[in-house]
């Protein structure tokens, strides 16, 4: 089998991580060679970057040296870690990749997004996914649901709602524009709907051989 290159994005308190750690222990229950990495980090570069990116005191960030971390903790995760098992015919499945930058430093920040897509082509050497899950969710429930998750309140969760707003607006016109590589999914549901949605469209866009719950 060949290797495939698994996605999931969303605004904040979406669900993504929680899904995308779930799938991958899901697929390797399943017998299939799987690694599950995040962004930023995935390496000792990357990991160094995701903590500075998320610093609070790194308040007077520009959004250019954003864009610019982002895409360099995602270039060295690529070259070091996902295109080497995805050569082995492993399946790689990201809690975000390169429309997050798309989506903060472009639709939430305004950068000019063809720049952005032309430094994440270098940054990715023009790997792209085969899959990617937008799990939706309207902002204020995405925040508060990150608010009580335990998890560490970052610098980018501190901005302004418009901010995560236009984030959330910047995935959707992405998800209509490409509905191939793109799913859609309700993030609001329980959790076994989502998790059903995700396998039948593994099942349907992939090829996977798998049952689900």
């Amino acid at each position: 089998m060949r290797g495939f290159l698994i996605t999931f994005e969303g605004p904040e308190g979406s669900g993504k991580t929680t899904m995308a750690r779930w799938l991958s222990g899901f697929l390797q229950g399943k017998g299939y060679r799987v690694l599950f990495t995040r962004e930023p980090g995935g390496t000792p570069v990357g990991e160094a970057i995701r903590e500075l990116l998320h610093a609070h005191e790194h308040a007077d960030m520009t959004a250019r040296t954003e864009a610019l971390l982002f895409c360099a903790a995602r270039a060295q995760l690529v070259e070091r870690v996902i295109r080497p098992f995805l050569a082995g015919g492993g399946i790689v499945v990201s809690d975000r990749y390169a429309d997050s930058t798309l989506a903060y430093q472009g639709y939430g920040r305004g950068l000019d997004l063809e720049e952005l897509r032309r430094l994440n082509r270098f940054a990715t050497g023009g790997l792209e996914p085969d899959l990617t899950f937008l799990l939706d969710i309207e902002v204020e429930q995405g925040l508060a649901r990150r608010r009580i998750s335990g998890d560490a309140w970052t610098r980018l969760d501190a901005l302004e709602l418009s901010f995560h707003q236009r984030v959330r607006e910047g995935y959707r016109a992405m998800a209509g524009a490409e509905p191939a590589r793109w799913v859609i999914i309700d993030a609001s549901q329980p959790v076994e709907a989502v998790q059903r949605a995700i396998l039948g469209h593994l099942r349907q866009r992939l090829g996977l051989s798998i049952e689900g719950p």
